[in-house]
């Protein structure tokens, strides 16, 4: 199975590049608590939306303090347009305090106290691991958990995130950890999207037990 998924793997690193979503990008200024509000906006909202937003927001924030300072109009003002923004405010403010009551103001690094923390998922957790501290993590979202059931290589339930974590972990070598997440996001996003995906324009189709599979083109 190895062999298998470093074929895939391979194939679609080739095919997108060094391209990444917004939350990864993010990840480049080396600030973990940057790249865990990045991801906490990003549920729902498209790429380019988050990045305009996280753009706006960090410009006039560095840290929690300068969250749980900001009025919660104005910070609501900022990330309307990620949608759900009232419950997102509410979100960003309740982290902000706790890492700055429980853990000084610091992000920890590890995933048993991050999601610890209200409103930070294993999801949020794992981004922030990989993309913040190069932990080796395999951060799984819908895409991820889709496209590796698609592939036949986890057989796991409906929203049974972690389980296909802890099945990728067994089948993929490390070294696609941190890379799988970024592209299967692109590839869920472009392709193999959640209804009627286009297995036509697929590079991985001949990969792929249930390419053609019902509404598939």
């Amino acid at each position: 199975m190895e062999k298998e998924t470093n074929k895939v793997m391979k194939k679609l690193r080739k095919y997108y590049g060094k391209t990444q979503p917004t939350v990864r990008r993010t990840s480049e200024n080396n600030s973990p608590f940057k790249v865990l509000i990045s991801c906490l906006i990003s549920l729902r909202t498209r790429d380019e939306t988050t990045e305009k937003i996280t753009k706006e927001l960090f410009d006039r924030v560095e840290n929690p303090k300068d969250i749980i300072r900001m009025s919660q109009k104005e910070l609501e003002d900022i990330i309307y347009s990620s949608g759900y923004y009232k419950n997102k405010t509410k979100i960003l403010k309740h982290v902000s305090k706790e890492i700055l009551d429980k853990y000084g103001g610091k992000v920890p690094s590890n995933k048993k106290e991050l999601i610890s923390i209200k409103g930070i998922g294993p999801k949020t957790a794992n981004i922030v691991l990989s993309f913040a501290f190069n932990k080796k993590v395999i951060p799984v979202d819908t895409n991820v958990h889709r496209i590796a059931n698609r592939l036949g290589w986890v057989n796991t339930g409906k929203f049974k995130f972690e389980e296909t974590e802890k099945a990728l972990e067994k089948i993929l070598d490390k070294k696609w950890w941190k890379e799988i997440n970024t592209l299967f996001i692109l590839h869920g996003r472009k392709i193999c999207v959640p209804q009627s995906p286009k297995c036509s324009e697929c590079i991985i189709s001949e990969n792929c037990p249930k390419k053609g599979v019902g509404k598939r083109r």
